[in-house]
């Protein structure tokens, strides 16, 4: 057990978390960067301390520091939010060599999943569906390198097995293509990721992009949340999610959610974590496990009605989950805009001085963000200033609220991706639900050949 909980985050999550903490009774102790020493939820925290400037690397990224600021407030637990060290097992090893708690889940859970060859051997056990392709990394051999794609069948996807966040990949269609593509993304990997295994599987034209969110505690109660989709995206990037995933079975992703929480008891998962899938011709195949919370939870919090960051904070602390897997259920639809500071279609980053801020409100509308007017969006970190989520009985419902709610948000001083947003909503594509992962950058193509 614990009372008091450092951050290890900014932005919208920090706040987030720093609530939850609130609601529990917890003390919080803030981190951050000298850009950031006027942030809300630094002014909020019981506790505050720099540690250090503005690089992510000498701030956000530097354990030593954190370690050293949870001695220092006598924190007993650390929240590494999502991004920045939330996936970094070194990390969750050092927390808890400091006897300390981190709030995620165990060190071997995040390396297993971290590694994606490692992930997909282990998801193959359990009986989690996955792309095809062998469960081993790349040789160096280059025939040997051939003879596995050829027998996958191209076009193929060469990925870096320690890699994330759209980076470290790349699509060979034909064989000739394909040496030179695994020359490039292992140096790729090397540089980005700091390893540069590699491994290839098949790629998939027309794949939704689908998730199932899990919550486990450390006495064998295992929980799938529902279903998420999040296929509006560019450049591998999430732009819009929502839940349930629109037009698909819910016995089928009944049954896929199951062999998720399966593998969660096989590899003695705790925490939150998020199974990513890639949905074709009413097939699921795994991707990745991300190991931490994320960015679009507040969708499966809308649907499930769970404070999962509570329980998040909860099971850490080592309380049993209160439900059992039939006590779950899906009510009505959501969906999240993620409000950027950029550019809405050339998606250049707008930092500056917000001078008016102005939030919707409403039946069936949240918003998560740290910003109110006056604050400095700093150029540094990530663009995200908000998150608009609408909640309705049917997905009608929710996307009429978001359009309303996104009528109502007024944003001075930098631009926003907001008009994005809201031309999403009135494509007719979109309305009709089950996009594929490309349709927003063939949307913009269109309108840039206009």
């Amino acid at each position: 057990m614990f009372d008091k909980v450092l951050i290890a985050n900014r932005g919208e999550i920090a706040l987030r978390v720093q609530r939850a903490c609130r609601e529990l009774g917890l003390g919080t102790v803030a981190v951050y960067s000298e850009p950031d020493a006027g942030a809300r939820y630094v002014k909020l925290a019981d506790e505050a301390l720099c540690i250090g400037p503005a690089s992510p690397g000498q701030s956000y990224l530097n354990q030593t520091a954190i370690l050293f600021a949870a001695h220092v407030s006598g924190a007993q637990a650390v929240h590494p939010g999502y991004g920045f060290l939330s996936e970094n097992a070194d990390f969750a090893t050092a927390v808890e060599a400091a006897g300390l708690t981190f709030i995620g889940p165990a060190p071997h859970s995040i390396r297993t999943m971290g590694d994606k060859v490692a992930a997909k051997r282990a998801m193959r056990e359990a009986g989690v569906p996955c792309v095809p392709g062998p469960d081993g990394s790349l040789p160096d051999d280059p025939d040997a390198v051939v003879a596995i794609a050829e027998e996958i069948g191209f076009p193929v996807i060469v990925k870096a097995a320690g890699g994330g966040g759209g980076r470290g990949m790349r699509v060979v269609r034909a064989a000739g293509e394909l040496l030179e593509a695994v020359a490039v993304t292992r140096e790729e990997a090397r540089r980005a990721f700091g390893k540069p295994e590699l491994y290839v599987e098949k790629f998939l034209e027309h794949p939704r992009h689908v998730e199932i969110q899990v919550l486990c505690d450390t006495h064998g109660t295992a929980l799938w949340l529902g279903s998420r989709d999040c296929s509006l995206q560019r450049r591998h990037q999430k732009v819009l999610e929502e839940a349930p995933a629109p037009g698909i079975d819910p016995g089928l992703i009944r049954d896929v959610g199951e062999r998720c929480v399966k593998a969660c008891r096989r590899i003695g998962y705790r925490g939150v974590g998020t199974f990513e899938f890639l949905f074709e011709d009413g097939r699921f195949y795994f991707i990745e496990m991300n190991t931490r919370l994320q960015v679009e939870h507040p969708v499966t919090e809308m649907t499930s009605g769970i404070d999962i960051v509570r329980e998040q904070i909860r099971v850490a602390q080592g309380h049993v989950l209160p439900w059992n897997q039939s006590d779950i259920g899906t009510r009505g639809h959501a969906v999240e805009c993620r409000i950027n500071a950029e550019d809405p279609f050339s998606f250049v980053p707008c930092p500056g001085r917000i001078e008016a801020w102005e939030l919707p409100r409403g039946n069936g509308v949240r918003v998560d963000s740290h910003m109110s007017s006056g604050c400095v969006v700093p150029p540094y970190y990530d663009s995200l200033i908000a998150k608009i989520i609408a909640h309705g009985d049917t997905r009608d419902e929710a996307l009429t609220r978001m359009r309303v709610a996104l009528s109502e948000l007024r944003v001075e001083g930098i631009r926003t991706n907001a008009p994005l947003h809201r031309a999403m909503l009135g494509d007719p594509g979109f309305q009709a639900g089950g996009v594929d992962i490309h349709h927003l950058e063939r949307w913009l193509a269109k309108r840039n050949e206009a």
